[in-house]
């Protein structure tokens, strides 16, 4: 394409060609360009880089060129690349054994026109010739030519879907399909919709007939590999459980905690096995592996302690909404763990989390659309989704002014997290010392809130599966002087920011629905009130119990035994909101209530406590991780402790 002369911005694309060709081995992936460079931050494209999986066969290099002033300069002719062997995530224990290559094309300028040409077969050994995979427009591109093709050998058609937006630039013919843009423009995903409406200018495709067929080719690699032999040590491990539990549950409780503590996580790709899994006796022997290897020989030891079990893929990436709507394709799942049906009940099992970890009626991470491996083959299935039974988090503050309006306060923080958030606290503090744990919030900490800190606790709670991290100390309270006397705090955590509209722009498709990010936040603060004033002095703002955007907002005060008591709910109730509810919500923001939880002393007054209100628990009362703790309103708990 010619370069405008008004061009501007780093590049210009003079042609990018994306092709995939299907052939009796897999997939081969080309890419080609001819670039302008306009600005000199656009000279690091000089720093080319190709990285392949060897046991796919070698890339080839078909061109690197300089155009300059209608002189080609072949980079080839007087550089070549290194190949390194180079672990990008080695940090993340992850041994892809990728080759790369690398070569800084010397002497590039600002005004050449850079041209590069390769072609790396990206088929995995373990899938052969079936696969499946997707091309794909961004969404912002660089003004310029581009030119996307899916080419085929005959008798390998894959299927192939489009998005809506692509479907106007396809051209097909017998053997292939190509897709042509010149200066294609800026795309804007729906604003607020759910992540399944992201999708935009791409193009699936899949050798796959159906998601059945995915499963059908794993579940064997999965069974062959947690098969055990007749002198296999793993035979003594179970027969060692067996003997200690009569239970069935408490028998996959310990199989699964000798996974996780005996076998360390270590990603392994090597020769093939980005896809296939080691067996169980190899990974048993070497005392390490990845999702694959530790769902294996999960498999095979909950197998000799007769407990039925699948491996089931899923997506850790949060990225399977609307897989459903998808081709069927195994790169869409990035983990494996164990299901496993126990007294009746289903329970999920994850080798690769910490050992707190127990077998759970739902998994960790919320998927969405998970497939099982049968040999028969099996479907995607849908996991139900319902709001948040326990908070994801519960924060509380103990305020003890007892000592007066001017005197420090002792404060007790404690944060209870579940969830990945949860685990992720386990990790990095079970590590540590008291001391250290000590030593480290007093560097960061002291300076704002706390004057001193204490003591530092933290244990993980394996029956509420929760992190517990609580910090003691003291510091100054933040009363403000309004006169006469009269004082006031905005209770920490006890505002809503108001939410924001759900609006888009004109061109976009207004009737989609808007999605809410499920949360359950729960904060409680407790205030000991300074012994010389009585309760009838203070006062504080409304409660709050409304329910905006599909989200629940809750707010209670309650003041007894000189104590001001607080407690502060926000939980998602429809992850989905139809763009009507939105409309019409969107009319009720200004009324939004987002007042901060101030609390109030007056010296003459004579308040009324009203005998009949709703007790509030203090932070001290009761046990903040325990089920049903009441961070929402009253009808709510009592709905689901009904369900």
């Amino acid at each position: 394409m010619p370069v405008p002369a008004d061009a501007t911005g780093a590049v210009f694309i003079r042609r990018q060609d994306t092709q995939v060709h299907f052939d009796d081995r897999g997939q081969l992936l080309y890419n080609g360009y001819r670039i302008k460079i306009l600005h000199p931050n656009a000279l690091q494209l000089g720093n080319l880089t190709i990285v392949w999986n060897p046991a796919a066969g070698a890339p080839m290099v078909h061109s690197i060129k300089i155009h300059r002033d209608g002189e080609v300069i072949d980079v080839l002719e007087s550089s070549s690349f290194e190949i390194l062997r180079r672990e990008d995530q080695l940090e993340a224990a992850r041994l892809d054994g990728n080759l790369t290559a690398v070569l800084r094309v010397p002497d590039l300028r600002v005004g050449d026109e850079l041209e590069f040409a390769a072609t790396i077969r990206s088929s995995d050994p373990t899938l052969g010739k079936s696969d499946a995979g997707m091309l794909a427009l961004q969404a912002e591109p660089a003004p310029g030519r581009y030119h996307l093709r899916l080419s085929w050998k005959d008798g390998d058609k894959p299927t192939v879907k489009m998005s809506p937006d692509m479907v106007p630039f396809a051209r097909q013919d017998a053997s292939a399909i190509d897709y042509r843009f010149d200066n294609p423009s800026a795309l804007t995903p729906p604003k607020d919709a759910p992540p399944r409406y992201q999708w935009q200018r791409v193009v699936e495709y899949s050798s796959f007939g159906d998601w059945q067929s995915i499963s059908r080719r794993f579940a064997p690699l999965f069974a062959g590999a947690s098969r055990l032999p007749a002198d296999s040590p793993l035979k003594r491990e179970a027969a060692r459980i067996s003997a200690a539990s009569a239970q069935p549950l408490e028998r996959a409780g310990a199989a699964l905690k000798l996974v996780q503590q005996n076998i360390r996580y270590i990603y392994v790709g090597l020769n093939g096995g980005n896809l296939t899994p080691a067996s169980a006796d190899e990974t048993w022997q070497r005392r390490y592996g990845d999702c694959k290897a530790k769902t294996v020989l999960l498999l095979a030891l909950l197998k000799e302690l007769g407990i039925n079990a699948e491996a089931v893929l899923v997506n850790n990436g949060g990225n399977d909404d609307g897989m459903d709507e998808r081709l069927p394709s195994p790169r869409m799942f990035d983990h494996v763990l164990v299901r496993a049906r126990i007294g009746g009940k289903v329970y999920w099992l994850d080798g690769t989390l910490p050992s707190v970890v127990s077998p759970g009626s739902a998994p960790v991470i919320p998927y969405e659309w998970v497939l099982p491996l049968a040999e028969k083959g099996a479907s995607l299935e849908h996991l139900n989704w319902s709001p948040a039974r326990r908070p994801d988090e519960v924060t509380l503050f103990e305020i003890d002014a007892r000592a007066g309006f001017d005197k420090p306060a002792r404060i007790t923080n404690t944060t209870i997290k579940r969830g990945v958030e949860g685990l992720q606290q386990e990790v990095q503090f079970s590590v540590a010392t008291p001391a250290q744990l000590l030593t480290a919030f007093r560097q960061q900490a002291i300076g704002d809130t706390w004057q001193t800190i204490e003591d530092v606790q933290w244990h993980y709670d394996q029956k509420a599966q929760a992190s517990v991290l609580t910090v003691i100390g003291t510091g100054t309270v933040d009363w403000d002087d309004d006169g006469d006397g009269v004082r006031s705090m905005a209770l920490p955590g006890g505002g809503f920011n108001p939410p924001e509209k759900r609006i888009r722009a004109a061109e976009q498709n207004q009737d989609l629905p808007f999605y809410s990010k499920p949360i359950f936040d729960c904060r409680v603060t407790t205030v000991r009130l300074p012994a010389t004033t009585k309760p009838t002095q203070w006062s504080h703002k409304p409660a709050i119990d409304t329910r905006i955007f599909g989200r629940s907002y809750y707010r209670a005060f309650d003041i007894r035994d000189g104590a001001m008591r607080m407690v502060r709910g926000l939980r998602t109730e429809e992850r989905e909101i139809a763009a009507v509810t939105a409309l019409r919500d969107n009319t009720r923001i200004p009324r939004f209530d987002n007042s901060m939880a101030w609390i109030t002393y007056t010296p003459g007054s004579t308040n009324t406590i009203d005998p009949k209100s709703k007790p509030v628990p203090a932070t001290y009362e009761i046990d903040w991780t325990a089920d049903n703790v009441p961070c929402l309103p009253a009808d709510l708990l009592t709905n689901e402790q009904a369900d």
